[in-house]
């Protein structure tokens, strides 16, 4: 009896999905002969594969809750699945090892055009590790991170144009300039939270943008500016293909520098205080946090990411122009943030996996690829809002050590 109401709704999803795709999937007009096809088998697949996939993972929603009901009733561990699942030495140190092994052996293995998006998606990876600091552990909605983005893309760009300077060393400059303009956008919205920060970042986002169209002295205009250098090792001439392996190495390193500063942000005193922002402004500020300060720090560290991503675009793309900085850009790194799990490590970084690498491998599938893309957010935000990896929600217990010597909860 309790699988009815289960399979109701699965069934009322099934026939919403179908309504929804029926003027794409089923209607077709042929314009040759002058006629209208109907597609009715389509619909059919539609509809089964949304109400099964609805009724499975209504399922699994079904025992997972079950679990955390065991859970806080002391049956079994309060833990998460993936938490105890990297505790487990005899699963984990092989998982780890098979991964490592893959990551190397990736660009051997498979050609330069799947290096080329294996590297794009790590660099979404380190974008949405950064505004991860901004949105999802200090709670501040930045529709504009693609301003800093374009700042250390054109960082490169322009000193390498004017001055002649090479990779490396525009790198930590990109970083800096995410650093200053993160600042400089913190300091007007300080008093600002919600909608209003939201419409805020993204005039800055524009802003940024028709300054780097319209100003043809400075930036070159809407022509952008090409033949940006490679990154270089010693002076070593490589080849194209060469070239792609080296910058997909270099995105794992940065990757996994960005993962462990991150990881170390989280557990240090800001860290706890963005955690606190983000969960109550007004009771942070009664505690003593100072929210200037975290507020600016937040945007801070948040930009310098997407600075250094900008310097490692110019140099993968050898072209820039502002098209390529657009509000798409900002939603996209936000979706990454918002569909792995705010505030999650492991989600961010399967959430841009998903959704850089799942339109290029659905191709095949060109007439439907988007829909089909469209469909799995649809599901995430109705059946998994918390995101694909939900962070979890640390607990502190104070103990008072009684005069006996015996420690007692206070």
């Amino acid at each position: 009896m309790k699988a009815l109401p289960e399979f109701k709704k699965s069934l009322i999803i099934s026939l919403w999905f179908m309504l929804l795709t029926f003027p794409i999937m089923v209607i077709r007009v042929n314009t040759i002969e002058k006629v209208v096809e109907w597609r009715w088998r389509n619909m059919a697949f539609i509809g089964i594969g949304s109400f099964l996939l609805s009724f499975v993972w209504r399922y699994l929603l079904g025992r997972k809750e079950k679990g955390r009901k065991l859970a806080e009733a002391g049956s079994v561990e309060a833990r998460p699945f993936s938490r105890r699942l990297l505790d487990e030495p005899r699963i984990y140190r092989p998982a780890l090892a098979a991964v490592t092994l893959f990551v190397v052996a990736f660009p051997f293995l498979f050609s330069s055009y799947q290096t080329n998006i294996m590297t794009t998606a790590l660099m979404y990876v380190m974008l949405g590790l950064g505004l991860n600091i901004v949105v999802g552990l200090a709670g501040l909605l930045d529709l504009g991170y693609v301003a800093f983005y374009a700042v250390g893309a054109y960082s490169y760009a322009l000193l390498n144009y004017h001055f002649g300077l090479g990779f490396w060393a525009i790198l930590p400059v990109g970083a800096l300039l995410g650093v200053l303009f993160g600042i400089l956008l913190g300091f007007p919205v300080l008093r600002l939270r919600g909608d209003y920060l939201a419409i805020v970042t993204l005039g800055f986002g524009e802003i940024i943008r028709l300054i780097l169209e319209n100003w043809n002295e400075f930036s070159f205009g809407p022509s952008g500016i090409a033949n940006i250098p490679r990154p270089g090792l010693f002076g070593i001439q490589m080849s194209l293909n060469e070239a792609t392996i080296y910058l997909y190495f270099l995105m794992i390193a940065l990757c996994l520098f960005t993962i462990f500063v991150v990881n170390r942000l989280q557990d240090s005193r800001i860290g706890r205080a963005w955690i606190a922002l983000r969960e109550d402004e007004v009771a942070c500020q009664a505690m003593g946090i100072d929210k200037t300060k975290t507020k600016l720090t937040a945007f801070a560290l948040g930009a310098t990411w997407a600075g250094m991503v900008g310097v490692i675009f110019a140099a993968k793309t050898t072209f820039i122009n502002p098209a390529s900085f657009t509000f798409l850009e900002s939603a996209m790194i936000l979706s990454i943030v918002v569909l792995g799990g705010m505030g999650s490590i492991i989600g961010v970084i399967l959430g841009a996996f998903i959704l850089i690498l799942t339109p290029e491998y659905l191709r095949a599938f060109s007439n439907y690829r988007m829909l089909l893309f469209g469909m799995t957010m649809v599901l995430m935000m109705v059946f998994r809002p918390q995101g694909i990896v939900t962070n979890v929600r640390r607990i502190y217990k104070f103990r008072a050590r009684g005069r006996d010597g015996e420690s007692s909860q206070a």
